[in-house]
């Protein structure tokens, strides 16, 4: 295979990754708390020998996630939470704390608020979060501090990677951060909110064809090129 073969499959195979993730984002609009997730592309330069040139092919390998605010849609839900501006609620897993923005809560059976998967919600303190089983009236203020009645008993915490390069995607809408965490406080918390995705249909779709057109050029020059090459074969065999 020749050199314009090699550059041109490390193109289609970023640009295969690349629609692999836009088809992800359209596939989760719908998501409360999804983050768009996209391709970074970069040079990777190969050396072929020392009396040749080097050659110059595509890496599309890192996966980049989006932090836009998305929509807020009211649900009137007690433990249906929200938060507008910039930072993570933090839930417990087997896999370590991770962060999410999805704030979709239920009291499990012993008390803690918890995902739809059974991850608890963290406090400001960093421990889970207990309502009371005869609770009545149940307020959570901007600034996360939950009341019974008008009895403070826990606070919500919104956290933020300290670098935002270190931070993961896990399974659903849940990121893993390898380094440090802290609180943020500009931002509020919304009660009987939820975030909704952050994907905008249209860009997205418009973004899929651009990358179809794309792929399927650089499969017709692939064939152009296979063409060529057997056809020289097929000369220098008469």
């Amino acid at each position: 295979m020749d050199n314009a073969n090699y550059v041109t499959l490390t193109r289609q195979s970023g640009l295969l990754r690349e629609m692999q993730a836009v088809a992800n984002n359209i596939a989760n609009i719908a998501t409360t708390g999804f983050r768009k997730e996209g391709l970074v592309f970069s040079e990777f330069v190969q050396s072929t020998g020392a009396d040749t040139a080097s050659l110059s092919m595509a890496l599309g390998d890192v996966r980049a996630t989006f932090q836009t605010q998305g929509s807020l849609s009211r649900t009137g839900a007690t433990f249906d939470l929200a938060i507008e501006g910039e930072g993570f609620f933090v839930v417990s897993t087997p896999e370590g704390d991770q962060l999410t923005r999805a704030g979709s809560f239920t009291p499990d059976a012993e008390g803690l608020l918890a995902t739809p998967d059974g991850y608890h919600l963290q406090g400001s303190g960093g421990a889970p979060i207990f309502i009371p089983p005869d609770a009545g009236s149940v307020k959570i203020a901007a600034d996360g501090t939950l009341s019974v009645g008008d009895v403070p008993i826990a606070k919500i915490g919104i956290f933020r990677p300290d670098n935002p390069l270190e931070i993961e995607r896990k399974q659903g809408v849940r990121f893993a951060v390898q380094g440090p965490i802290s609180p943020v406080e500009n931002s509020v918390i919304l009660q009987g909110f939820l975030e909704d995705s952050n994907v905008n249909p249209v860009a997205e779709i418009a973004r899929m064809i651009e990358v179809q057109r794309a792929y399927e050029l650089g499969q017709a020059f692939l064939d152009k090129e296979d063409e060529r090459i057997r056809s020289v074969l097929q000369t220098l065999g008469k």
